[in-house]
């Protein structure tokens, strides 16, 4: 059975930017999902102090990964101090060696914050490091992988670069029989909705994502699309994966 690997910054990341495509890789290939995030969300509200906002982000993004029987996990970084550095590093090595993912989706390397630009550097490096034998060889990171997974790039929030620049997706895969299910699994991420709308002005969780999905869908000529680029340059995996299971054209 495949296995995809989502390495992304935040609790509800995922649903987001490329919990569609996760889902139908679930549903109609069969594929293991594992969701991972780079910290609880522990910065993520204005009531609750940083340890019990963790505790409730990280019982949400369970709550929301079984809703596709995929499996949640979290390196445990914090909020704004997502650092790519050794301990960090070695951390996403461990969870790659033990989830060993043949595909790994990860934020853009250009973005609106930094969390999520540290969070694309570290999802780079793990998939090169973690089939090197060398790599930390006293800390027990587990088997190394075989080869380099294949490493993708979900859309940037908006589309955009912290310029304000378009950044266009060279693969969008269809999503439009799967767009409730997306809902429901960002619905899940009850906590989130308040935090958005004081810090963020943001009062449109759902419809948010909705519509950026509906966007990237029309350039598709479908109703719903998430929007990939997939990383390539030397010793990466080069061929598309996610087109040729899902049957989507660029």
């Amino acid at each position: 059975m495949p296995t995809i690997l989502s390495l992304l910054a935040h609790p509800d990341d995922a649903e987001f930017l490329c919990a569609g495509t996760l889902l139908r890789l679930r549903q109609e290939r069969r594929w293991d999902v594992h969701i991972a995030t780079m910290t609880p969300g522990d910065c993520g509200s204005v009531e609750h102090s940083a340890e019990e906002i963790a505790r409730i982000r990280r019982s949400e993004g369970h709550k929301a990964a079984q809703l596709m029987g995929a499996t949640y996990h979290c390196v445990e970084s914090r909020d704004l101090r997502v650092f790519y550095d050794e301990p960090t590093l070695e951390r996403v090595v461990r969870l790659f060696r033990t989830v060993r993912p043949d595909v790994v989706l990860t934020h853009s390397p250009s973005d609106y914050m930094l969390d999520h630009e540290i969070t694309s550097i570290l999802g780079r490096a793990a998939a090169f490091a973690a089939p090197i034998p060398n790599f930390l060889a006293d800390r027990n990171l587990g088997t190394p992988l075989a080869k380099i997974p294949r490493l993708y790039y979900c859309d940037p929030i908006e589309g955009k670069d912290p310029l304000g620049r378009d950044i266009e997706p060279g693969i969008r895969i269809d999503i439009s029989n799967v767009i409730e299910k997306k809902a429901d699994m960002l619905a899940a991420h009850a906590s989130q909705r308040d935090w958005l709308l004081k810090h963020h002005g943001v009062d449109h969780y759902v419809i948010a994502m909705r519509e950026w999905s509906a966007r990237r869908g029309k350039e598709l000529g479908v109703a719903f699309a998430e929007g990939f680029r997939q990383h390539l340059g030397h010793s990466y995996p080069q061929n598309d994966v996610l087109s040729r299971e899902l049957a989507t054209r660029h």
